[in-house]
């Protein structure tokens, strides 16, 4: 038996060439004139933002509001999350099982309602098999195709992580593909590191003549630490709620349970949320450097305080380490 064996060099520069290859998606220039708002919710992986946007989303719904929520996340956990842990087909692994068996993709392959609310997962390549931001550059050019810009919203709600602000995970900020951003951070240091990020992309395009801005902060996990809070008062955009670090909600988190409803005990907190969401307006924040965003923590706890000492060339050279002769000339007195 023989094994045909891929050549990698080839599957490399499919790679590379993918990588590099440029969205053909047409995106308006100037200030959004559509009635629908799409909003860009970017957070750190394990954050919450999926979370956040199922229960907001739901309770849009509720509130009588026409809303799609996209999962633009490659681990496609937003609309499990919606769905009672039920993983819907994504587009791209739909679009690329048709395209095999020569067939169109229609709504009903990819989009699914609970609700009130219209979602659907982008998804995303296997691990090592091409290029996430590709991925979802691809799934927004199928959306195209669907009908995208003739769809009746009043909201697009799009999960990106947050992680990474390049390629298609950075679309939404730099082709003015939503009208403002929301981000989901928690008291803790990297998930603000995260989210500081983010403000950097969009001061960075409005520079370019970008119309995105940051509507606000969505607290997760809330312990009441502050620093989350410092950290909104420091880039100057406001915090729309602050979901506290509670063992119910994470209970009902991890059992797929919605909590984004009149019904539930937490109703009131993600209406308040809708609400905010709604009306808030896309600022231009004013992001913080490394040392900026430290100094909201207690160096003790962050390291903060520690003071860079600079590495010599007989500490690089370690147990080969020997004097160098000086090529220095001296002269002896006259």
């Amino acid at each position: 038996m023989t094994l045909d064996v891929p050549n990698l060099k080839d599957f490399d520069q499919r790679l590379r060439d993918e990588a590099n290859e440029e969205p053909t998606l047409e995106v308006p220039q100037g200030e959004p004139t559509s009635k629908t708002q799409i909003i860009a919710i970017y957070g750190k992986g394990g954050i919450g933002k999926s979370f956040t946007l199922a229960n907001l989303s739901h309770m849009m719904a509720e509130q009588g509001k026409r809303v799609l929520l996209i999962g633009c996340d490659p681990k496609s956990d937003t609309t499990s999350l919606l769905f009672g842990g039920k993983a819907c087909p994504t587009i791209i692994e739909t679009s690329t099982r048709k395209k095999l068996a020569g067939e169109e993709v229609a709504i009903g392959d990819v989009c699914f309602k609970r609700g009130g609310v219209f979602a659907m997962e982008l998804g995303g390549p296997e691990v090592g098999r091409g290029c996430g931001g590709r991925g979802i550059i691809h799934g927004f050019e199928l959306l195209e195709k669907l009908g995208f810009h003739d769809w009746d919203f009043d909201y697009v709600l799009l999960d990106f992580l947050g992680d990474v602000v390049c390629g298609g995970f950075g679309l939404p900020i730099a082709r003015d593909m939503a009208q403002k951003v929301i981000l989901v951070a928690s008291n803790d240091l990297q998930s603000l590191y995260v989210a500081n990020n983010v403000c950097s992309a969009v001061e960075y395009f409005r520079k370019l003549g970008g119309n995105v801005g940051v509507a606000g902060l969505v607290i997760n996990k809330d312990d009441g630490s502050g620093e989350a809070q410092a950290f909104a008062e420091s880039v100057k955009i406001p915090v729309l709620a602050s979901i506290p670090q509670n063992d119910d909600l994470r209970k009902k988190s991890a059992n797929y349970q919605i909590v984004g409803t009149a019904e539930s005990e937490w109703g009131a907190l993600f209406a308040e949320l809708g609400d905010n969401v709604g009306v808030a307006p896309p600022v231009r924040p004013t992001p913080l450097d490394q040392d900026g965003l430290l100094a909201l923590f207690d160096a003790s706890e962050t390291g903060g305080d520690y003071q860079l000492v600079a590495a010599t060339d007989m500490d690089m050279r370690g147990k080969n380490a020997k004097p160098i002769e000086s090529l220095e000339v001296i002269y002896d007195e006259a």
